[in-house]
């Protein structure tokens, strides 16, 4: 069985940085955490000398759409393995391929090239299943969602999608669209992610979605309601609800252009890293040069710009999508947003991980868990990504 010993590493555990740690995998296992020293020479286990620093668990991405200049909407396995090698550069090592707004016979086409991707992915962020945002939201809080593919969920549609695949792991939608609820509780009948987007719902429909199985909200901020008057009274929106109910989940596009210093520092304050992932939303332009894009697929996506680290729609009334990498979303954390840098590791690896209910195998550095690992500097510049015991990336 292949070993690999990492040395001289500053160790991020969820609650502390433990210093001059050997880390010792078999396979695609974490077998050991011992002190520098400890280990004896083996003359088959590849040595990775880390010098001091930092070793995190793999980051896990948990709403991207692509990157690398590829879209999941492209329809190609290249798109998937493609956008999977970029995001392992900046030290991804899992990640859920999100969809956008469109057809059902596009949804039914990605399901077939998923598998096929899946089976061929070696050098990239493994894929942990498929995101599902749309078609299902609000008009009015479209963003960039094409209008004229929204819709209100029914049965015969999406009941005919789940029936397609069983590689869907989380859909977001509007919980207020008629028939939402009782998608909610067939998505949570099949152990899937209910997830508010892109919605005008106000709290009190956020409570009943909450009971019908909806527990995270997508890109908190982004697309959502907020308190509105409706005949002289105010009602709280979706971000009041995010902070009323304790145990709604929340994930943050911490590109630091789609929420700043101020918004970053009030949702850590009060949902804390337990409760909050973060994801990097990103399009195509990921690890691209600024200039035009497109969002969503080659053949009917918009086009879009890139400039000032984001994307926006051609006239920039809104925005369309980050162009973050994960380790932008932790270097924002910490130097922006002057969290701890456990903390940011936290939201960017063993939460996510705990949405997604894979964290007996990922999110932290333990004995028997994946051997998936992300090493970078003072500054998070990644040098190593390690998945399951495999350098897929080295700079």
């Amino acid at each position: 069985m292949k070993k690999l010993i990492l040395t001289n590493c500053n160790v991020i555990f969820p609650d502390h940085i433990e210093k001059d740690l050997t880390i010792v995998c078999e396979g695609k296992i974490i077998k050991e955490i011992i002190p520098v020293g400890d280990t004896r020479p083996n003359e088959n286990a590849e040595y990775i000398d880390v010098n001091g620093k930092y070793v995190s668990p793999g980051f896990i991405d948990i709403h991207t759409h692509g990157g690398g200049g590829h879209d999941f909407m492209d329809g190609t396995v290249e798109a998937y393995l493609g956008a999977a090698e970029t995001h392992a550069k900046y030290g991804t090592t899992a990640l859920l391929p999100t969809t956008l707004s469109g057809t059902s016979e596009e949804m039914l086409k990605t399901f077939s090239i998923y598998k096929e991707a899946v089976k061929r992915n070696k050098k990239g962020a493994k894929f942990v299943g498929l995101h599902i945002e749309g078609p299902y939201f609000s008009y009015n809080q479209r963003g960039a969602q094409d209008a004229k593919y929204l819709r209100n969920p029914e049965p015969e549609e999406y009941n005919k999608i789940l029936d397609a695949t069983d590689d869907i792991v989380r859909w977001s939608l509007a919980p207020e669209l008629q028939g939402a609820s009782d998608f909610a509780k067939v998505l949570k009948s099949k152990n899937i992610l209910a997830s508010i987007a892109h919605s005008d719902a106000i709290y009190e429909e956020v409570v009943e979605a909450h009971k019908a199985g909806f527990s995270l909200i997508t890109h908190l901020y982004s697309g959502m309601s907020t308190i509105t008057r409706k005949n002289a009274y105010r009602y709280a929106g979706i971000v009041e609800s995010a902070y009323l109910i304790d145990d709604m989940d929340v994930e943050i596009i911490a590109d630091g252009i789609h929420l700043p210093k101020s918004l970053l520092q009030f949702v850590y304050k009060f949902k804390g890293s337990e409760k909050i992932a973060l994801c990097t939303d990103s399009m195509r332009g990921a690890g691209m040069p600024d200039g035009e894009s497109i969002l969503g697929s080659l053949e009917k996506g918009q086009k879009v710009i890139i400039e000032d680290g984001v994307a926006k729609l051609l006239d920039r009334t809104a925005f369309a999508g980050s162009v973050a990498t994960t380790d932008r979303l932790v270097r924002t954390m910490v130097n922006i947003a002057e969290v701890p840098l456990v903390e940011a590791i936290k939201m960017m690896t063993l939460t996510p991980a705990r949405i997604l209910r894979i964290d007996k195998n990922k999110g932290s550095i333990k004995g028997g868990k994946d051997a998936d690992f992300v090493i970078f500097d003072k500054n998070i510049n990644v040098s190593y990504t390690i998945l399951e015991g495999n350098v897929i990336h080295k700079n």
